[in-house]
């Protein structure tokens, strides 16, 4: 049986939950639950400070990076962490479920509630990448502006799963931006266990609109193919060292990753609105000649202010600087 959630979370670091000698390779519960929650409130204050004290692990082991799985979405961080940024956690976790269940004014997310407890009002959230990040909403407004929004939320989590310190998972059904299924409930076997939303029968017909590059199939394959084809060439991806940086603005989360060869900034945009990373704050994080987003070919020079349009994310070679 599925054990229930425990509200009191403990302020042990997770670094000592993986060790080399005894677990050189774990999930990474504690990022996804936190890049879901930068997404809902548009802050990523919790998200920069929770992995900048929390994701140490010895050399010679690695998370294993996800955004989705097979089982719910509860929500991990820690509660000391949220207290020290003035948040109340049980507070906090209310609003995300209310969030993520899509009863909070303004959510763009069609979550399933799984598992709720009467007496501590407790949940956890069901549901594809898709259908959380808003794209199933999106197209049952037939919203074209909602849908591209969507569309850039999913690609952003899906290039910070590829691009932060870990060996990203790529959950079935994600290359295509697969979204909640609801066959289950006409199964009295799947009915009363709301995970079976995510855990969809595999869609032989998507493998066609792969082939159609006018289809959010075609777009999503091919980002990821993207993401993953640049994550092979790109020698400061190739281990499992990540340093936080402050990027001066709670919209941006952002991140070194380096080794002895080559250093990368990536910063991500976790509002709806165009934000700006401040040339001093790009100096400080190592940018001190003009570099290059791999993705655009644009120049990122420290002498200007970068402004970063609504969910996207940048992956800029700084290594000659």
């Amino acid at each position: 049986m599925h054990e229930k959630p425990i509200l009191q979370h403990s302020s042990v670091h997770r670094e000592l939950l993986i060790h080399k000698d005894e677990c050189q390779l774990s999930y990474n519960p504690l990022l996804m639950a936190l890049l879901w929650d930068a997404l809902a409130t548009r802050d990523t204050r919790l998200l920069t400070h929770s992995i900048r004290n929390r994701e140490r692990i010895p050399e010679g082991c690695a998370w294993v990076n996800y955004l989705r799985c097979h089982d719910d979405i509860g929500w991990t961080f820690d509660d000391n962490d949220a207290w020290q940024l003035g948040i109340n956690p049980q507070d906090h976790r209310r609003f995300l479920n209310e969030f993520y269940t899509g009863r909070h004014p303004g959510s763009f997310s069609k979550g399933v509630p799984f598992q709720y407890d009467p007496e501590t009002g407790d949940l956890r959230i069901s549901g594809t990448l898709s259908s959380l990040a808003g794209l199933e909403k999106a197209l049952e407004e037939k919203d074209s502006t909602l849908i591209e929004t969507a569309v850039r939320r999913i690609n952003m989590l899906r290039s910070i799963k590829v691009s932060i310190g870990g060996i990203p998972l790529l959950y079935a059904g994600d290359e295509y931006g697969a979204m909640n299924d609801y066959t289950y409930l006409s199964d009295p076997v799947k009915a009363t266990d709301t995970r079976w939303v995510h855990r969809a029968r595999k869609q032989w017909e998507a493998a066609e609109d792969l082939e159609d590059p006018h289809t959010l199939e075609w777009r999503f394959f091919h980002e990821m193919v993207t993401l993953f084809q640049q994550r092979k060439k790109t020698p400061a991806l190739r281990n499992g060292g990540m340093e936080v940086i402050d990027a001066g603005n709670h919209h941006i989360f952002g991140y070194i990753r380096k080794n002895s060869d080559q250093q990368f900034l990536i910063l991500n945009n976790f509002s709806e609105s165009n934000q700006v990373v401040t040339a001093q704050r790009l100096i400080a994080a190592g940018l001190t000649t003009e570099a290059v987003n791999v993705f655009t070919r644009a120049v990122v020079s420290p002498k200007s202010d970068l402004e970063i349009e609504g969910y996207r994310y940048l992956w800029i070679d700084i290594t000659a600087g």
